[in-house]
């Protein structure tokens, strides 16, 4: 299968839920070897869940499926360019590529926050739209000490 066969079935499934009412017009494969290992769609509206963008979906279910948290040796086919949460989601599972067709300011001409999120990142704490505010970061310490020092954590 090429990346361009992949790319195409990002893009199908970004028709596919969009047309059944799932979710938003986007869709995410996973290949390896080249092969697909798992498809995703955006679900955010029929799961409420606002984590469920299609490339977070297709990233569990390769993980599910793969029965592992790290997903070297493959990549990722995506609709539109990842926003700021899918593509942390991509560097944590540690796909080696990102294809996308659509960009953010696609995106962004279609009402979607990806672009303004890209800007909102790199902003000072106090300049942020949302307030943030760091609280009991001491106490807080005390788990990341002990994560530390354990000798049997697996890290990822």
């Amino acid at each position: 299968m090429t990346a361009e066969d992949c790319m195409r079935r990002a893009i199908a499934l970004s028709f596919e839920t969009m047309n059944a009412a799932g979710g938003g017009p986007f869709g995410a494969v996973i290949a390896q070897d080249g092969k697909i290992i798992a498809e995703g769609s955006n679900l955010v509206t029929s799961t409420n869940d606002p984590t469920a963008h299609a490339e977070v979906v297709a990233i569990r279910r390769a993980c599910a499926s793969l029965g592992r948290f790290d997903l070297r040796g493959a990549e990722i086919f995506t609709s539109c360019e990842p926003c700021p949460m899918c593509l942390a989601a991509i560097y944590w599972a540690r796909l080696d590529r990102i294809h996308f067709a659509n960009d953010r300011a696609d995106a962004a001409a279609i009402g979607f926050d990806d672009d303004f999120l890209y800007r909102e990142i790199p902003l000072p704490l106090a300049a942020r739209s949302i307030p943030t505010l760091r609280l009991l970061a001491a106490e807080a310490r005390a788990a990341f000490t002990a994560w530390d020092a354990k000798p049997d954590k697996i890290r990822y």
